[in-house]
């Protein structure tokens, strides 16, 4: 059995479907240091464009999730788990106006589970 990258909570799955149900097909990326730090941000699919800087790490919720490169070599020896917190977070994410978050969870991967990881795809 292949090791997901990144996943995501019940209750975090949850506000993705509510957002989907008003916004259609929707996206994540996790930058490096812009608005929110390294939140993960979810936009509606296609409104950020992804380049050759970017990398898939995987599908959450029907959702593609995507990481800028330079912020994957620090992030890729962890599963990363996608939650909500409440409070605003300063980015442009679709979450926002209902007073919560997205936040990001990780834990560093079992030697058995770095065996097995999902490959990456490069945007390109």
């Amino acid at each position: 059995m292949k090791t997901a990258r990144v996943l995501i909570t019940n209750q975090a799955k949850a506000i993705v479907v509510q957002l989907q149900e008003k916004h259609g097909e929707l996206m994540f990326h996790q930058s490096g240091g812009c608005c929110d730090g390294s939140s993960p941000m979810c936009f509606e699919k296609g409104e950020l464009l992804v380049n050759e800087n970017d990398v898939l790490l995987g599908t959450i919720a029907n959702c593609e999730f995507y990481m800028s490169k330079d912020q994957f070599e620090y992030w890729k020896h962890t599963q990363l788990t996608i939650d909500i917190v409440e409070g605003r977070g300063a980015s442009f994410s679709l979450e926002i106006p209902l007073g919560i978050r997205f936040i990001t969870k990780s834990h560093l991967y079992t030697e058995e589970e770095a065996k097995h990881l999902e490959p990456i795809s490069s945007n390109v």
